[in-house]
């Protein structure tokens, strides 16, 4: 068979030597074998973007319209390509900065972290849902934010271990089964990565704007570019990014360390030609807040800390007015 499909190949070569020579004449005469690469290679060019016109035309075919959330006016998804860089925390507060910048403004919190959802824990939350006359689940609520997590539906130590169509049902229903009622803003605590739940997120509701997490550190930053990237082709505003962590201030001699590095998201946006939205410090206000469910942005708003995500909540709604206009 191999010695059949090689002889095949040199009788191809051999006609298209010849084809070129007879041809190309005076100057423009090629060695038979260069002319014969170039006749594969556009041959393969055309077939290559013929290829991806169908598979285009394929998948828009396939994707899902986009139908809004009932009762919710803007979503806004918070997210990083890696995990443990502060986005289930900041995604908290941006939604508690939200309200305490503007409280005309109702806001809802949603945890699309199917695996690992923490925001029962960051919103001091437990208990189920309960159902209104519709069947739709009516979400716990605290601080005045309306929250809905899969961390409601299961027990606190219980594993979720689903393949990928029962995540991708579970958030249809953390989606559609819910009775958000009126929200002038729904923030979308992500999961890290930029897999199945980011994309079905992004390509069944519309998404107002991406924000994006990340510490200075360049192995974060590395996949907090994949997270960017990959909202700009599913066609996500990428509203900015927050820079979480930044710097370390020592309480007793107030030294300044920048542990995961200084500047690396600062430098990152300006890659990606997105905005910077704001430093969040690391500090230990912000860790034992939250882990005993007293979000800083609610239990020390006048700290400097909660300042910073303020600052953040701001700088979004600006961004949203700038891409809605």
């Amino acid at each position: 068979m191999a010695q059949f499909t090689y002889s095949r190949l040199a009788h191809f070569l051999k006609l298209s030597v010849n084809k070129c020579s007879v041809l190309r004449t005076g100057a423009e005469i090629q060695h038979g074998p260069a002319c014969c690469v170039h006749l594969i290679r556009c041959q393969r060019s055309v077939d290559s973007k013929a290829l991806q016109e169908r598979q285009k035309q394929q998948m828009a075919k396939g994707l899902p319209k986009q139908k809004p959330i009932t009762g919710v006016k803007q979503v806004i998804v918070v997210a990083s390509g890696k995990g443990g860089v502060g986005k289930s925390t900041t995604a908290v507060n941006l939604a508690l900065g939200l309200m305490a910048n503007d409280p005309s403004k109702s806001v809802g919190l949603l945890d699309a972290d199917v695996y690992g959802p923490s925001i029962p824990k960051l919103m001091n939350l437990k208990g189920n849902p309960e159902l209104n006359d519709h069947n739709l689940m009516i979400p716990l609520t605290n601080y005045g934010v309306p929250c809905m997590s899969m961390g409601f539906l299961v027990e606190d130590v219980a594993p979720i271990v689903w393949r990928g169509l029962m995540v991708m049902s579970a958030i249809e229903k953390l989606l559609r089964q819910v009775d958000w009622g009126s929200l002038d803003y729904l923030v979308v605590d992500m999961p890290p990565g930029t897999g199945d739940v980011q994309l079905s997120i992004s390509q069944n509701i519309p998404v107002a704007g991406a924000v994006i997490v990340s510490t200075p550190q360049d192995i974060a930053l590395l996949d907090a570019r994949r997270g960017a990237e990959m909202f700009k082709k599913v066609h996500v505003p990428v509203l900015g990014m927050v820079q979480n962590m930044s710097v370390f201030q020592c309480p007793n001699c107030n030294h300044q360390t920048h542990i995961f590095g200084s500047d690396g998201t600062r430098k990152l946006a300006e890659t990606l030609g997105v905005a910077l939205l704001g430093d969040v410090p690391l500090h230990l206000n912000i860790r034992e807040t939250s882990d005993r469910g007293q979000p800083v942005v609610v239990s020390s708003p006048d700290s400097p800390e909660a300042e910073a995500y303020k600052k953040v909540a701001s700088a979004v709604v600006q961004r949203l007015e700038e891409v809605n206009t």
